[in-house]
């Protein structure tokens, strides 16, 4: 709430848990709307609202968390990178470390963010493996425990030669916060037009969906808490996974009788 509070406080902080309505809620949506803010925005400060009032439940700050009614969650336009953007992707990150944590995201499947804390102590060249878990369970967000892939392997081997620091990340001799300008560089170079830096997560996810890897290895990949959360993001990419089904009501080919 340190960020999302200066709003929510602004419009919530006058009321009691036991005040706040749905039309509350709906101007607070209809005021963050017209001062710009999209509306996945607002979904996710209310959800932060939530979340805060049910802490407050659980520590018995407060009787009952009431009901925050939020906008309908818009459905993110993710880009997936063919195999050929993916190299050009790679291909137009000069500098080793942007290099290097393309090529993490994208052979790991990994957040940004478990990528810049990954550091070599759970980099295993021995057992061929990666552990993006962070021991402490500093982050809510599921991490996995992941083999290294063909290109994965020697991109960390060449890195760990050259390593000053702990972190895989790292450059100067320091660890690194973030990669957005050098991203948007390598994205310009590339030529590959628009993409984040999560569609790098997408893309990795659909393209091993889309090679047949079972859905219950791609969820321990991603690090999701069950193969539903994988389902509801993904399933739409891939359709033919409902074929069969369909296939059983082609009633107009059955035989006369059947």
């Amino acid at each position: 709430m340190g960020y999302t509070g200066k709003a929510v406080l602004e419009h919530f902080g006058a009321y009691t848990p036991d005040q706040i309505t749905k039309a509350l809620c709906q101007t607070y949506t209809r005021k963050r709307l017209a001062a710009g803010k999209s509306q996945g925005s607002v979904w996710t400060e209310l959800g932060h609202l939530a979340s805060a009032l049910k802490f407050a439940e659980g520590i018995r700050a407060i009787d009952r968390a009431p009901r925050i009614w939020r906008p309908t969650k818009p459905q993110s336009d993710k880009r997936i990178l063919n195999r050929g953007e993916a190299r050009a992707l790679i291909d137009g990150a000069h500098d080793p470390h942007i290099r290097l944590a393309l090529i993490l995201l994208l052979g790991t499947a990994a957040r940004l963010g478990a990528v810049l804390d990954l550091t070599w102590n759970r980099v295993d060249f021995d057992a061929v493996t990666i552990n993006l878990r962070l021991e402490d369970s500093a982050t809510r967000k599921g991490r996995a425990f992941l083999p290294m892939n063909n290109t994965t392997r020697p991109a960390l081997q060449a890195a760990r030669e050259a390593a000053l620091t702990d972190h895989v990340i790292e450059y100067a001799g320091h660890p690194v916060k973030g990669i957005r300008t050098s991203f948007l560089n390598a994205v310009a170079r590339s030529k590959i037009g628009h993409v984040r830096i999560h569609d790098l997560r997408h893309t990795a996810a659909v393209t091993m969906l889309s090679e047949g890897v079972p859905l219950e290895k791609v969820s321990q990949v991603l690090g999701h808490s069950n193969t539903a959360v994988t389902f509801s993001t993904y399933a739409r990419y891939l359709p033919q996974h409902m074929q069969d089904a369909v296939d059983v009501l082609d009633f107009a080919s059955l035989k006369r009788g059947a």
